[in-house]
């Protein structure tokens, strides 16, 4: 069976990231709330996956619910499709959106593709973090959240002199 690793970055700063690792055969539901889970966000709003490609371009929509909105075809339910029936290539993108009101956006990379999985791990599985990811109701611009870091570091640094 084989296990794909994503990772799973934030769409204004690609130093915030998870790396998934999921099932062929599980679907689109299940990633999303490993991508909510793995972000520490709730699961009480709207979203949808797009296939994409180098240029994150947002092609064939796999929506967790039909919402009402213009639609360029029928969307493929994430609950119904798995995820490896919309891998067409080995680096694989796909952009997720979630809270249609906040928009947060994350981009998708398909980055390894093992043939076994690991006894160790429940599936999906968050198995890197790098970098602070974003509180989901306080959506600052990634200027400010940097320059608060910048001043939590200095005085961090004054403390341990």
């Amino acid at each position: 069976m084989a296990v794909l690793k994503f990772r799973v970055y934030l769409e204004e700063d690609d130093a915030v990231y998870r790396d998934i690792c999921i099932k062929h055969t599980q679907t689109f539901a299940e990633l999303h709330y490993a991508i909510l889970k793995a972000y520490e966000f709730d699961t009480k709003h709207q979203a949808t996956f797009y296939r994409s490609n180098d240029k994150w371009l947002q092609g064939r929509e796999i929506s967790f619910e039909v919402y009402d909105k213009k639609y360029v075809a029928p969307p493929l339910l994430m609950a119904d499709t798995a995820i490896g029936t919309e891998i067409i290539n080995t680096n694989q993108k796909f952009v997720y959106e979630y809270d249609f009101a906040k928009g947060w956006l994350f981009l998708i990379e398909l980055i390894h593709v093992s043939k076994e999985t690991d006894a160790s791990l429940t599936y999906p599985a968050t198995t890197r973090i790098e970098g602070i990811g974003p509180q989901q109701y306080q959506k600052l611009p990634m200027v400010l959240v940097k320059k608060e870091m910048k001043k939590i570091m200095v005085v961090m640094m004054q403390m341990t002199m």
